[in-house]
């Protein structure tokens, strides 16, 4: 028989990922070029899972881990390569479909993060990769401390492009003046399309009373890549998606030309920091 759910708070209608705002548009955005984003997407290194561990203060392996929004699978095959035994869960259809594809040896449901569809106290960690700021926060809080079992651990990160980089900022500006100056905060800048330790603790406080031990850390990382798959991987992006090919051709072929002034051997230092947000609930 399965545990009955707590009741969930109403969805905030002003709040992420709202069925038909402009968030649930990008949030879906993302189906259309699912293998361009499983092919072209940054992973994530190994010092980052090493300080997840550090921090939970227990391993990885041997864990039953509940990657949510878990897309084509890059985060969940790392936490199964590292001997976590994981469940995805994945609201997206082609994002799901090429996870499966990918992926066949981990398990997939179909799911968000404002109503989980697993069991009370069934995982020892619930991870978002890039993922989190999709959610509510007043649902997938609670959500997620109802599916952790007694001490487990709520692990958030993203990959965020490194603005201390020269090249890296003069993107962002480019990125910024070809399409408005309101996408930078979904584009590795800190804003409403991310989350921070001030604005968690806050959710929290608001979610049914859960009392959170948070810590942040920041691992810095990077990759070299060929200009092609530079450029798809910012095909892949939300924004990009959301506007069109067509002005999104435009953009991605003015980048190649500026791109290739300064790597002209073809070659990308795509360099990241990894933000990563740890909470544990407070008995």
């Amino acid at each position: 028989m399965p545990t009955p759910r707590r009741p969930l708070p109403p969805p905030d209608p002003a709040g992420p990922a709202q069925p038909g705002s402009p968030l649930a548009r990008r949030a879906r955005s993302f189906d259309a070029v699912a293998a361009q984003y499983a092919a072209n997407r940054p992973s994530y290194p190994p010092a980052l899972f090493d300080t997840i561990e550090r921090i939970a203060g227990r391993p990885l392996a041997g864990a039953r881990v509940a990657d949510i929004g878990a897309g084509t699978g890059i985060a969940s095959a790392l936490l199964h390569q590292r001997g976590a035994d994981v469940v995805a869960v994945e609201p997206g259809d082609g994002m799901a479909a090429e996870f499966r594809r990918a992926h066949p040896g981990i398990p997939l449901v179909r799911g968000d993060g404002n109503s989980l569809p697993l069991a009370d106290s069934c995982a020892d960690f619930v991870t978002y990769a890039q993922a989190w700021h999709w959610t509510d926060p007043a649902r997938a809080l609670p959500e997620a401390f109802r599916v952790l079992r007694p001490g487990g651990t709520l692990a958030l990160w993203w990959n965020r492009d490194a603005q201390d980089i020269p090249w890296i900022a003069e993107q962002t500006d480019r990125v910024k003046r070809h399409y408005g100056e309101g996408v930078i905060a979904s584009w590795g800048v800190r804003g409403p399309h991310t989350t921070s330790l001030p604005d968690f603790t806050a959710a929290a406080d608001a979610a049914d009373g859960i009392t959170l031990n948070c810590v942040r850390e920041v691992v810095r990382w990077s990759r070299r890549i060929p200009l092609d798959t530079h450029l798809a991987n910012l095909g892949s992006h939300s924004v990009l998606l959301v506007h069109g090919p067509e002005r999104s051709a435009a953009f991605l072929a003015e980048e190649r030309s500026h791109l290739l002034s300064r790597f002209p051997d073809g070659v990308v230092e795509e360099v990241y920091d990894v933000e990563l947000l740890i909470a544990t609930a407070v008995a």
